[in-house]
Order: structure tokens, then sequence, then C-alpha cells
């Protein structure tokens, strides 16, 4: 009995703390409860954080000659993206902004050809393959600013000269490539190897079996590794530094500017390279969607 009575007071315990606990997460009257827009101004804040600040130096670049460094803003002009690209006291941007694009674009490269390389060979099991990995991923591990120091000192230790198409070339596949394998890794795993042994009973040579069947599934891969490779080594400064020899890349260039040009032509600089880098994002994330879209059209066909 006294079990019985114990059970009933339980019950009624529930039932007045239950009301009380829908209270607490009640909706508001638009139907969303209060933890919603607290959530949505910590979002809110966070982007005006991130943001804020490259906004700022978006609208402080379109000044006129009588511009600063600060608000209010002096009126609108392009003059300074005019001033950064023809006079010679903003240092070389524009030699330090084609050699970053070049080495970009070598990085990029080789980043997609060693990574989708590395995921064919990593699809079986081999002897010393998880040492291998270890190995390749160790780089991201240790610091670039130490990692280019090593680089630079290697290279003086061999009689070379270091030079941004050689050390800094190197230094920077050390940071590119760990991620573009770790991608590769990622996508081959998804590959259906189906396909792969259709294109064989069809008679398809190993290298038509890739070319024509793996590199157009895995495209969109391909891409992503690509535009890593090319992010990461466009805005690498750390692993450039001691590497890049007497040529800066435009990071460096960036970095050399900070210590004695004091006019907007420094933000100028700033929209030019974030305008570059959204194309380069805008280009790879649109040749994507035409694959897919490409894809379709050949599935209903």
């Amino acid at each position: 009995m006294s079990a019985v009575l114990a059970d009933m007071r339980k019950i009624e315990t529930t039932k007045t703390i239950a009301p009380a606990a829908t209270k607490a997460i009640a909706p508001s009257k638009d139907g969303r409860p209060w933890t919603f827009y607290v959530l949505a101004a910590l979002f809110t804040f966070y982007v005006l954080a991130l943001y804020g600040p490259m906004f700022c130096i978006y609208i402080l670049s379109f000044q006129d000659i009588r511009g600063g460094l600060v608000f209010p803003m002096k009126g609108q002009s392009i003059h300074w993206f005019v001033d950064l690209f023809t006079q010679v006291r903003t240092g070389d941007v524009k030699g330090s902004f084609d050699r970053s694009i070049k080495l970009a674009v070598i990085v990029t490269i080789i980043t997609v050809v060693v990574s989708f390389l590395a995921g064919l060979g990593f699809r079986k099991r081999f002897r010393g393959d998880t040492f291998v990995f270890y190995m390749m991923i160790g780089s991201l591990v240790a610091p670039g600013l130490v990692l280019g120091l090593g680089t630079g000192l290697l290279f003086q230790a061999l009689g070379l000269n270091a030079s941004w198409y050689t050390s800094a070339l190197g230094a920077q596949l050390s940071w590119t490539l760990p991620f573009g394998v770790l991608v590769m890794f990622a996508v081959m795993s998804r590959f259906n190897h189906a396909w792969e042994e259709a294109a064989y009973d069809l008679g398809a040579s190993r290298w038509q079996s890739i070319w024509l069947v793996m590199i157009p599934v895995l495209a969109p891969g391909l891409i992503a590794v690509a535009l890593f490779g090319f992010t990461l080594s466009y805005d690498e400064f750390a692993r450039s530094l001691q590497t890049a020899g007497s040529l800066n890349t435009l990071p460096l260039e960036i970095w050399s500017m900070t210590l004695n040009v004091t006019s907007p032509s420094l933000y100028a600089l700033g929209t030019v390279t974030t305008i570059v880098s959204f194309i380069v994002i805008g280009a790879s994330l649109g040749t994507i969607v035409l694959i897919q879209k490409k894809r379709g059209s050949r599935a209903k066909g």
C-alpha cells in the first residue's frame, strides 16, 4: 500500500512540474522559442566580427587623394587602385602578384596530380602504408614558420639559392598536399568500383577507365582539391617568409607594405586580392555545378 501511495505522489509531482517545464520552453507569439533569438543574435555578432573589418577596408580603399587609414571617409574615387600599380613607392605589387598567381597555379597542378595518384595508390593496403600516411600528414602538425626556416636552411646547406619557384614551392607543397590527399581519400571512399569493373568488361584499358570513368566521376572532388591548393598557396605567409628568396610573393609584399606604406593603397591591395580569391572560388563552384548539370542531362538521356 505504501508503495502505491509513493507512486501516486510521484505522478502528482510530475504533473505539477510538467507545466512549469513546458512554460520555460514555450514558443513565442510567432512560433519560435526565445533560444532562437539568442542564437540568432550570437550568430549576427559573429558575422559582424568576422566580416566587419574586411568591409571597412573595402570602403576605405575607395577614397580620393585626401583619404587616410581611418574613418571618416573622404570622397570617393579609384585613385588608390591606380596608385597601387603605378607608384613605385608602394612596392613591387605587380611583380609580387604575378609571382603569387604563377606559384599558386603550379602548386595547384602538382597538388591535384599527386593527390589523385595517392588516392589510387591507397585504395589497396600495402606494406608501410600507415607509415607513409602519417609521414605525409605530419607536416600539418609542424609550425609553418619552422618548416619554412628548415627548408631555407636545407637549400643553403646544399648550395642552392632560395627562390619562389624552388624552395617556396617545396615548402608550400608540404602544406597543400596533406589537405589534398585527405580530400581525395574522402572522395575515393565514395567511388563505386562497379563502374570501373564495367569499363573493364567493355574492353577498356587501365588508362581508359581512369580517363573516361574515374576522372569524370571524381571531377567535383578534384576541383575541390585544386581550390584547396590554390587558396592555401595564394595567401601563404609563414612557409614563404624564409623560402621566397629576394623576390616577394604577394603576402610578403603586403607584410612589407605595412611597415612603410601609410596610405589607403594597402587597403586597395587587400580589396584586389579578395576579388581575385572570390573569382577563383566562384569559377570552381560554377565548374562543379556545370559538371553536375551535364551529368544529370546524360542520365536523363
